[in-house]
């Protein structure tokens, strides 16, 4: 069964499905300081930096194919992720002092201005997803840069010297999905085009 916009209630069920596992993983996260540090010391893996800049890949995929679901498990994976990787046996003083100043950001007390800017994630999320269901891929390629260099500025304003331990994730991530991204979609177009 499809509804009138083409997506099938199966795909939007699944969507919302994963959509409220998200907010569950994030709620478990925030009450939870078991859970909260186990989480961390897994993310303390610097492949975890890397798979989430490039988890913007299927969700920009997802996007550009309308698919809902898709989109609600790409959000799904990218929280999850920081806790798929084992604990490092070793791990730099730079990664431990970032780590640390998120951890702090995370737990203490949130003001209007900690809410603002937080909200920034989920909505140039949105504007991703807008831009590239709607087949826009300059403005795609535009969010991305948004997103990544936002994230730069936020961890460099934070956490300072240990805050750009996170440029070559960021960074090389950016070019990664950019390059995927735009060849994508260019494929995609002309494949319709034919």
């Amino acid at each position: 069964l499809e509804s009138n916009n083409g997506i099938s209630k199966q795909n939007k069920l699944a969507a919302v499905g994963f959509g409220v596992l998200s907010l569950i993983f994030i709620i478990v996260m925030a009450v939870n300081k078991d859970f909260f540090d186990w989480t961390f010391l897994r993310h303390q893996n610097v492949l975890s930096w890397w798979l989430r800049p490039l988890s913007l890949i299927p969700f920009c995929y997802f996007a550009y194919k309308r698919n809902p679901m898709g989109i609600s498990v790409t959000i799904f994976l990218l929280l999850t992720s920081m806790a798929w990787f084992p604990v490092p046996s070793e791990v730099s003083a730079q990664v431990k002092g970032f780590l640390e100043v998120e951890k702090e950001y995370l737990t203490s007390t949130w003001t209007l201005g900690k809410i603002v800017i937080s909200s920034l994630v989920p909505v140039t999320m949105g504007f991703l997803c807008v831009a590239l269901w709607k087949r826009n891929l300059k403005w795609g390629v535009f969010v991305l840069i948004v997103i990544a260099f936002a994230k730069i500025l936020w961890s460099v304003m934070e956490a300072g010297n240990d805050g750009a331990s996170i440029l070559v994730p960021a960074i090389g991530g950016l070019v990664i999905c950019i390059v995927v991204v735009y060849y994508g979609f260019k494929r995609a177009e002309k494949r319709k085009a034919q």
